[in-house]
């Protein structure tokens, strides 16, 4: 992928479009293509269309997504499944009809079954039933991810797909009712500790376990990727190590500075047991996660404050 290549970004302002760019721009690429959903609704097939005609990118990311946590899955699932249907299908076809270079899609861990084995290979994409609170997001992915598979096998098209853990860091969404749990929690604790509140609510129990990666990894994962992998078979992203919602937690607190009690509320889905990647193919590819957990939080909570009063 040369330097002076013509790259489009879809969904550049979000916590993993935002970090691919600051990445691309860190390796020197400065011929990037970016559009907000003022500009260009990735829902409309004909803005679509149109867009790439106009532009012609040589190469797409395909960062741009409505997500969520449990809470949001669980209340809007119709404008999950929709929205996120619309803009992959958009991207992916317009991407092919302009002849674009290399397109990598991004998914989503949530695409495995609830009850797969760990860790988590690329192999047991539907072998049997999703997790019921993000079923619509995992299902609109799954979709993305076929439809790469199937471009490629039809047309040759180099459509590339990467499933990415957990995520966090810089630019994060930090609602308290829409987010996932690490930016959510991470709210909740520094607003805990200026308030001087005795305790914090954790949704569920602190039993499943997580991974989570430093979303500045995923974006160097991404350029990675662009420049070295051509297969249609997708490929995970993470650290390959997990700890519980309750670690994580006492982690956080500890971080955050916060000294009160965690207390964890059972009446609130916990969502899958454990979901950890198996990252052996991304590794032996010569790939491997640089941030550690802690770093990665220490960095997100320094940009949290700096930016709590623009949220």
């Amino acid at each position: 992928m040369e330097k002076c290549a013509k790259i489009y970004v879809a969904g550049h302002r979000g916590l993993v479009g935002s970090a691919i760019v600051r990445e691309l721009q860190r390796q020197g690429y400065e011929n990037l293509v970016l559009r907000n959903s003022k500009e260009l609704d990735l829902r409309c097939q004909q803005a679509v269309q149109e867009f790439f005609q106009q532009e012609r990118p040589e190469y797409v990311v395909d960062a741009a997504a409505k997500v969520g946590g449990i809470g949001a899955n669980s209340t809007y699932p119709a404008e999950f499944i929709y929205d996120n249907l619309m803009i992959q299908t958009n991207l992916i076809h317009a991407a092919h009809e302009t002849q674009v270079k290399k397109l990598l899609f991004l998914g989503s861990s949530c695409i495995y079954p609830k009850m797969a084995l760990q860790p988590l290979k690329e192999e047991y994409l539907l072998t049997g039933a999703l997790e019921p609170t993000n079923e619509a997001y995992a299902i609109a992915k799954i979709s993305g991810i076929k439809m790469c598979e199937f471009y490629a096998k039809q047309y040759g098209d180099c459509f590339i797909s990467a499933m990415p853990t957990n995520l966090y860091g810089i630019n994060d969404n930090f609602d308290l009712q829409n987010s996932h749990v690490l930016p959510a929690l991470l709210r909740k604790l520094h607003e805990a500790k200026v308030n001087q509140a005795p305790q914090v609510v954790v949704w569920g129990t602190g039993t499943p376990r997580r991974e989570f990666l430093f979303v500045d990894d995923l974006a160097n994962a991404c350029v990675f990727l662009l420049q070295n992998y051509d297969q249609p078979e997708f490929v995970n992203i993470g650290t390959g190590s997990d700890l519980t919602i309750a670690e994580l937690a006492l982690l956080m607190a500890d971080i955050v500075g916060y000294r009160g009690e965690l207390v964890f509320d059972a009446s609130k889905p916990d969502g899958t047991p454990v979901k950890r990647l198996d990252v052996s193919a991304l590794n032996s590819l010569g790939w491997q996660a640089s941030t550690s957990l802690e770093e990665g939080i220490r960095k997100t909570y320094a940009w949290y404050l700096e930016n709590a009063g623009n949220m």
